[in-house]
């Protein structure tokens, strides 16, 4: 779990600079609706953020397809079949 913050930090900074390559931290915080040293510890991966701000950068990203994937598990050969 260590690396995993971290990386979701980086990729959300790279998002950020590519999609408002003209915001600072301060600028891009503020569409969020958080505080620029909260927008920070995003960007750092600190544990401390919760998954809803992440969310919330993820919908101004355009990015929130993917959050429906975040703990789902892969179908096993010994799942039942759904229910029609």
């Amino acid at each position: 779990m260590d690396a995993l913050l971290p990386s979701l930090g980086r990729r959300l900074r790279s998002a950020r600079r590519r999609h408002f390559p003209g915001d600072d931290l301060q600028a891009f915080a503020v569409r969020i609706g958080v505080s620029r040293a909260t927008l920070q510890k995003m960007e750092k991966g600190d544990l401390s953020v919760s998954i809803g701000r992440y969310y919330a950068a993820a919908r101004v990203l355009g990015l929130t397809a993917t959050f429906d994937t975040l703990l789902a598990e892969a179908p096993s050969l010994f799942d039942d079949p759904p229910a029609p």
